[in-house]
């Protein structure tokens, strides 16, 4: 799970005090449901009831979603704190999922922002129990229109990674032919975070393993390390940032590649939980600091994200796609950490 993730939805606690009660239509759908924490082996396929959309929602017909690293976290409730978060002892939300795109097929009577037959797509990380056929959401709640030249598989797959990739760069000050070296440039992290930083004109080293180089080459990057052949950490150059997209180094190790003011910023919390604490006391030296890249506002990034699309300056690498009842080892294949980029859930 993003260490940003966990503190930022814990100011999400006191609105999931009681359990999500959800209205329906009195018609069927196909969902994945979990009735506790765990491996995949908790997921089932079900009918269960399609949900009715509340004045200010719109029901939305999915037509695609992913298995990301932050479902993984919720399907786990790993860290404990996630728990906390979503339910304890057990999920309150018996349907996983955080992002889609699909089809609005009704719209509550004070809807202003869409219309019935809208191509839309969005993400929350506390969850969307968007691993259906169709969701009901709030029409404010983190959810835009599709730009025209994107699939609905692209789309889904231009939300979780994205939305993390630019509460890295949202975080510091970039400025054209400063030097980045983004670890784990072949997640859906770290393949937005390179087209991102490219778009605003650094100098790119990416690391990544042998068999997604071609594939991050063709994002943009400048300079491309393979881990499975070097250590990136022992690399000659010098660096204003180091982003570390799947939180597999630590500051202490990426300290060397630094310029004397340079920044690192990691997806995860560290081995230890050590990177909130680094990043409140390495200020106060005056040189190399980490910053921790809390997420804030999914609307932001999503109105940043779907700018890049528009401008093509964005375009997610998907992996492997599954059928719904495939979803367990969708998740299985996005655990096991290989992965290139996204793994999208297509529907029926």
């Amino acid at each position: 799970m993003q260490g940003g993730q966990i503190f930022d939805t814990v100011k999400f606690l006191a609105k999931f005090h009681k359990p999500i009660v959800l209205r329906h239509t009195g018609k069927i759908m196909k969902a994945i449901v979990r009735s506790e924490y765990g491996s995949p082996d908790v997921l089932r396929l079900e009918d269960v009831a399609l949900p009715a959309p509340k004045s200010n929602e719109v029901l939305i017909k999915v037509h695609a979603t992913t298995v990301n690293r932050t479902d993984c976290a919720n399907l786990w409730g790993k860290p404990w704190i996630m728990k906390i978060i979503l339910g304890f002892p057990k999920p309150r939300q018996p349907i996983p999922g955080t992002d889609f795109a699909g089809v609005i097929e009704k719209v509550g009577s004070d809807v202003t922002l869409f219309a019935v037959g809208d191509k839309v797509w969005g993400f929350n990380d506390v969850g969307l129990q968007s691993h259906a056929e169709y969701i009901a959401m709030p029409e404010n709640n983190g959810i835009t229109t599709i730009p025209h030249n994107f699939s609905f598989e692209e789309a889904a797959s231009c939300a979780e990674g994205a939305h993390y990739a630019y509460n890295f760069i949202n975080k510091v000050h970039l400025q054209a032919g400063q030097k980045v070296l983004v670890n784990g440039a072949s997640g859906a992290i770290g393949s937005a975070l390179v087209q991102m930083v490219k778009y605003c004109g650094l100098h790119v080293t990416a690391v990544c393993p042998t068999k997604a180089i071609d594939a991050v080459r063709s994002l943009g990057a400048d300079k491309i390390i393979d881990y499975t052949v070097e250590d990136f950490t022992k690399d000659a150059e010098r660096y204003d940032y180091v982003f570390d997209a799947v939180g597999k180094s630590t500051f202490a190790a990426c300290k060397p590649l630094l310029l004397p003011k340079g920044i690192y910023i990691s997806s995860e919390l560290g081995p230890k939980v050590q990177n909130p604490f680094l990043a409140l006391i390495t200020p106060l030296f005056g040189g190399k600091k980490v910053i921790f890249p809390v997420p804030s506002n999914i609307p932001a990034s999503l109105s940043f994200i779907k700018g890049l699309m528009e401008q093509a300056a964005f375009k997610p690498l998907i992996d492997r796609r599954y059928a719904l009842e495939g979803i367990g080892e969708a998740y299985n294949y996005v655990v096991s950490g290989q992965k290139t980029g996204n793994v999208v859930i297509t529907m029926p």
